[in-house]
């Protein structure tokens, strides 16, 4: 007879070997990742699992937890909740757990690339160098972050190391939040910080107030040669003003790890701009950072389905849950 002692979780996504592992010691795993959302919901009912485990696509909805009966706690492996619905889980008395601060590092330094690439040309350089045009070295079009201003449009985990790192490279460093941040950056509104700064990078989350934060009206509203990075959620720039944006010149470059629609459809005009770098939404997926993240999230399933505390913090709604 089965173990029925032993929990079920519903893993939407792969994770890390080692993780897996180490959930597969604890716990009977039910794989659903390749599998589309009304298949995943017809698992559940048919397996219910007292967790469900998701990265940063499978989507848990409040049809997919009422159909897994007996469900206590939801984990996104990573940071970003916008394919959970909190609210739901809430309502049905479901732990939501993520990890704050889990990728910032990491995110950091790949947006700081991203800057550096853009404003350096370091891909046009590169491809360059490989077809034989070592002469384009004389075109003179470079530019360098020291001495500019950067706007830093959410001053979280990662907008702050993002900001010290750029203060290192001899940036002046503005933000825009809408509370004041520790740091001892200048906080100001976003017309402003998108009217002085000469490199632009988003770090907010995306939800009904900042989709299109950066639209036709306030991408206009940018200096002249900007450079705008986006390493944050694809949905907060509108794709189509942006464009027109660089097809006019008015935006120096655009860098960035997220699109509206991933992966991008052959004719996206973006992929076939200059000055444009795009990473398929890597930023956060150095081995090191990857393992962590997954290693931690079963620990931290692993300890509520015991009945144990998870690591201090990652209880997204405990607030909510009177915890």
């Amino acid at each position: 007879m089965p173990d029925t002692a032993r929990p079920r979780v519903l893993l939407l996504e792969t994770i890390d070997d080692a993780a897996l592992a180490e959930l597969e010691r604890g716990a009977d795993v039910t794989a659903a990742w390749d599998r589309d959302a009304a298949a995943v919901i017809d698992v559940a009912r048919v397996a219910p699992a007292a967790a469900i485990m998701t990265r940063g696509k499978g989507q848990v909805t409040a049809e997919l937890m009422d159909a897994a009966a007996g469900l206590r706690v939801v984990a996104r492996c990573g940071v970003g909740l916008d394919n959970v619905d909190v609210e739901a889980a809430t309502a049905r008395g479901v732990a939501v757990l993520n990890l704050p601060a889990c990728n910032a590092q990491t995110m950091a330094e790949h947006t700081v690339m991203l800057m550096l690439a853009v404003t350096r040309g370091l891909v046009e350089s590169a491809v360059a160098v490989r077809g034989g045009d070592w002469a384009s070295r004389t075109r003179y079009d470079r530019d360098e972050l020291n001495g500019k201003t950067l706007g830093v449009v959410g001053l979280g985990n990662i907008g702050g190391r993002v900001a010290a790192i750029a203060a290192a490279f001899g940036m002046r460093v503005v933000y825009a939040d809408p509370a004041p941040r520790a740091g001892g950056w200048e906080r100001v509104g976003l017309a402003p910080l998108l009217a002085e700064s000469d490199v632009v990078t988003l770090h907010c989350q995306l939800d009904e107030t900042t989709r299109h934060l950066l639209d036709a009206t306030t991408l206009a509203q940018m200096k002249p040669g900007v450079v705008l990075i986006n390493a944050a959620r694809g949905g907060l720039v509108d794709h189509a003003a942006l464009v027109d944006r660089l097809r006019s010149g008015a935006l120096a470059g655009y860098g960035a790890d997220v699109l509206d629609v991933e992966p991008p459809a052959a004719d996206n005009p973006l992929l076939a701009l200059p000055h444009v770098v795009i990473t398929p939404h890597v930023g956060s997926l150095t081995r090191a950072t990857y393992r962590d993240i997954c290693v931690r999230s079963v620990r931290n399933v692993l300890a509520v389905l015991a009945g144990e505390p998870p690591e201090a913090g990652c209880v997204f709604n405990g607030a909510a849950l009177g915890g």
